[in-house]
């Protein structure tokens, strides 16, 4: 039997989370999305740039390789992530 869908708080406020910060990892044999934050569209730029900062501090061992985050769209009761870079981009306010 399927699990029925739930909603995923953003980790910021009590807001539903709308958007996944992730980035891709892989150490050339296995490859995933490491993630970041899940985040509702109030807190996604002060969340973006503290993955942004994580990311820069992470050390890598040879032959792995780290993107730079990116911000993903969360679509209840879908398991696909849709990108989208246009959200990824320092506030301007």
């Amino acid at each position: 039997m399927p699990m029925p869908p739930y909603a995923v708080a953003c980790q910021s406020c009590p807001r539903p989370a709308a958007y996944k910060i992730a980035a891709r990892w892989s150490d050339g044999d296995t490859e995933e999305l490491k993630t970041y934050a899940l985040c509702c569209p109030a807190c996604l730029q002060g969340l973006f740039a503290l993955s942004a900062a994580k990311q820069g501090a992470c050390r890598l061992a040879p032959g792995e390789i780290l993107d730079a985050p990116g911000v993903y769209e969360v679509a209840p009761g879908s398991p696909r992530l849709v990108r989208r870079p246009d959200l990824e981009h320092p506030s301007t306010s």
